[in-house]
């Protein structure tokens, strides 16, 4: 049961992974980097400490910051 566990919590480890090393972010629509390609936006900050780059796209369409 114990190898089970630590399988099962390895996996979800891996699968937060890219092949690229960049986390997933913003319900796996975004990426962690230190700095966003053009076409992106900021909109939330990844647990290490890195930028939450997201398509326009796939942002909420009222930002809570813009009046």
């Amino acid at each position: 049961m114990k190898l089970l566990s630590l399988i099962l919590a390895g996996l979800l480890l891996l699968s937060q992974l890219t092949p690229g090393g960049s986390l997933k972010c913003w319900n796996y629509h975004g990426k962690c980097r230190h700095k966003c390609f053009k076409k992106e936006k900021v909109y939330v900050y990844c647990t290490n400490n890195k930028l939450c780059c997201v398509k326009s796209r796939f942002l909420p369409k009222n930002l809570p910051w813009q009046i």
